[in-house]
């Protein structure tokens, strides 16, 4: 296998009351935490036609993650069995992509409110994608 390098540079920041790992839920539905996701100005013309009520997909460079871990035990619980990170929501991984599935609450020019969230505060963004409605709503 011929490795691939590429380079994804951040598109923003969350900016969040959670500040460390210890506080965060494990997943975003598992808390009702609220985060402004806050654009680079280079990048804003591109939240046009985001609207209050709005499904995104916020994808994140889990920047505290682990790059070198490849298996853990789900939900950090030594009980369930050692599994592969591909198989696990764990932010440990080879490429620490965090995947959020939340709502838009507000909308400003240069930033989002969106929920539920679970990443931390300074969390790099990375990307952000509509949910698809069904063919005839898209």
């Amino acid at each position: 296998m011929t490795e691939t390098q590429f380079t994804v540079y951040a598109i923003g920041v969350v900016r969040s009351a959670l500040v460390d790992l210890i506080s965060a839920p494990l997943q975003g539905d598992e808390g009702t935490f609220e985060a402004w996701l806050e654009l680079r100005a280079i990048v804003t013309p591109a939240a046009m036609g985001i609207n209050v009520g709005d499904e995104l997909v916020v994808l994140t460079w889990l920047h505290l993650g682990k790059r070198d871990v490849l298996q853990v035990h789900p939900r950090s619980n030594p009980n369930n069995p050692l599994t592969g990170v591909f198989a696990t929501r764990s932010p440990d991984r080879p490429n620490p992509i965090g995947l959020h599935m939340v709502t838009v609450l507000e909308v400003q020019p240069d930033r989002l409110r969106v929920a539920p969230i679970e990443a931390v505060d300074g969390t790099p963004i990375i990307d952000i994608k509509p949910i698809l409605k069904g063919v005839n709503e898209r």
